[in-house]
């Protein structure tokens, strides 16, 4: 898929949902299996994870060279480091650097590391995943529906919020758990579903969206570089960066990301989306005003 050289940073998730498309159906079995179950069918055996994608030994091997790896213990190697780091609680993270033992200030340094994120994240979009998901999103006949875990529920909750004002049938799934099958009772082969996880990923966000795409719901996730397992049922996936340094997962290149996708739908949807948010406007005068006309 790529060399080496080309995929520092990027975790081993980000690097097979990259290059599916490059991939032969036969190769693709072993590394839509390994997302799914990510990572532990890479920690098994070559004999193990074969019989798990149901494929043979050197299929799995083929892809394992294909990620750019030299050996199957290089790659598993790889998986242990990143599975060690995908479990770093915000204690376990170093704390930023004051920024006073080198040149500069605190606040230019972090803004700097922020702007390196954005910048990444946003050259590495595919633009035809983009654009394919702006598709999903301007299609009336879609009903569409955010959903977010502990912190990134926030995120879900900022894109619904202006979904919400372009076009009709948006709604966000609630932070109320016990509701959470109300939403997948009405959810179809015809709506969307927004994913937004990152590591330390919520279990049952990620069981909500497979139980969503299971019912033909096309799923778009939002995540990060370390890749949700949502990514192995989702039609469109987007990994951008959001390690700093600091305890916490940054949010500016996913809040980025999630503007852009605003601003293209509201240009694609402008004259619809024009005449939505006037009468949204004139509601909005008429109950502030108390004109109940």
């Amino acid at each position: 898929m790529a060399d080496r050289q080309d995929i520092a940073g990027r975790s081993v998730a980000e690097q097979i949902r990259n290059g599916l498309g490059r991939l032969t159906p036969t190769e693709r079995r072993p590394a839509l299996t390994l997302l799914e179950s990510y990572p532990v069918a890479g920690l098994e055996t070559v004999a193990q994870f074969a019989r798990r994608a149901d494929v043979s030994g050197p299929t799995v091997l083929r892809l394992i060279a294909k990620l750019g790896f030299d050996s199957y213990p290089d790659f598993q190697q790889a998986l242990r480091d990143e599975l060690e780091q995908r479990l770093q609680t915000p204690l376990a993270k170093a704390p930023p650097d004051s920024g006073r033992s080198r040149e500069g200030d605190f606040i230019n340094n972090y803004t700097d590391a922020i702007l390196a994120n954005i910048r990444e994240s946003m050259a590495e979009i595919s633009r035809d995943e983009f654009e394919a998901a702006v598709a999903l999103l301007t299609d009336e006949r879609r009903r569409v529906m955010t959903i977010g875990g502990r912190f990134t529920s926030s995120l879900a909750f900022h894109l619904y919020l202006h979904l919400r004002e372009l076009r009709p049938r948006v709604g966000m799934v609630s932070d109320q758990t016990a509701a959470w099958p109300e939403h997948l009772l009405d959810l179809d082969r015809n709506d969307v579903l927004i994913v937004f996880d990152i590591r330390r990923f919520q279990d049952d966000v990620v069981r909500f969206a497979r139980q969503a795409a299971a019912g033909g719901t096309q799923v778009i996730l939002f995540t990060d570089t370390w890749v949700s397992p949502v990514a192995a049922v989702a039609a469109h996936v987007f990994a951008v960066r959001t390690s700093l340094p600091s305890s916490w997962e940054s949010f500016a290149a996913l809040t980025a990301l999630s503007e852009a996708l605003i601003a293209r739908v509201h240009a694609e949807r402008w004259a619809r989306s024009k005449s939505r948010m006037e009468r949204l406007e004139q509601l909005r005068s008429h109950l502030s005003d108390g004109d109940e006309t």
